[in-house]
């Protein structure tokens, strides 16, 4: 058996709303994953189709009677109740069944179920999303590491203060009456809530785009990733008017700068190694 469900994608918005024609969901920060349990054979796949049933051994118990897909994404917490994305990549990433075994044991992975695709033999993707939750909701019955992601209906903006206030990932936003489709949808929409910094670019990439930031700490500069998202052909033009003048020194990955070249950059959190996750540019501030 193939994984042959194309997930449902997100468009993304800048700013928080509300409107009665929307639910809305806390932003899960952790990776998307299909459940498929036909029979007794319980299987998982990524969001791109890729198989993962062996790293989640816990999730195979699913709390829904009969043949059934779902759709949501799995977590891990930390200690302090959390979601942590790392832990959860970490997982993700392991190899070995022991290892996978003794983590399924030690720190389960929670699923944060949001759809529910097909039940009994029944097609339900044609189906209008507040009925799809119905169904969802019906034939659910809450396990230790499954749930249903909680709504809000209308009030978005109430529940983007509440994102802020505990600096949760972000928001998604479904329109009421959206039928699930394979592709990405102006229907569902995403709300990230990024954090900004100001770095130092300090570097570049020889072989493909990158370019080296570096954040101030305690009087000195630190490495704290590479920029590769939110440049524009205007960002690099700027950026490389002042290469020449800059240049440090090179090595066989990168041409080094002087830290005199400064810019702001948005990010999803700070990892555990004090890198920025997934900078993104959002302008070049000045050279001193």
């Amino acid at each position: 058996m193939t994984m042959i469900i194309s997930p449902m994608l997100l468009e993304s918005i800048q700013e928080p709303f509300s409107d009665d024609a929307y639910v809305f969901e806390p932003k899960i920060d952790g990776h998307r994953l299909i459940i498929r349990k036909q029979g007794a054979e319980v299987r998982l796949w990524t969001r791109h189709g890729n198989e993962c049933t062996r790293q989640y051994p816990e999730l195979q118990d699913v709390p829904i009677e009969g043949d059934v897909v779902l759709d949501g994404e799995v977590c891990c917490t930390n200690e302090s109740g959390a979601i942590d994305f790392e832990s959860v990549m970490d997982r993700f990433q392991l190899k070995k069944r022991d290892k996978i075994e003794r983590h399924a044991r030690r720190r389960p992975v929670n699923y944060i179920v949001w759809d529910i695709l097909f039940h009994g033999g029944r097609d339900l993707r044609g189906l209008p999303l507040v009925e799809r939750r119905t169904v969802l909701e019906s034939v659910f019955i809450p396990g230790t590491n499954m749930s249903i992601v909680p709504q809000i209906d209308g009030r978005g903006d109430d529940l983007w203060r509440a994102v802020t206030a505990r600096s949760m990932e972000g928001m998604v936003a479904k329109r009421k009456t959206s039928k699930y489709v394979g592709r990405r949808s102006a229907d569902w929409l995403k709300l990230v809530n990024y954090q900004y910094a100001d770095v130092y670019l300090t570097g570049y990439r020889k072989d493909e785009f990158g370019w080296l930031a570096q954040v101030e700490e305690g009087g000195k500069l630190r490495p704290a990733g590479i920029i590769e998202l939110g440049v524009t052909a205007t960002h690099r033009k700027a950026f490389f008017s002042h290469v020449s003048a800059l240049k440090t020194g090179e090595d066989s990955r990168f041409v080094y700068l002087e830290p005199r070249l400064k810019a702001t950059v948005k990010f999803r959190n700070w990892t555990r190694n004090g890198m920025l996750r997934t900078p993104s540019l959002v302008q070049i501030k000045s050279s001193s």
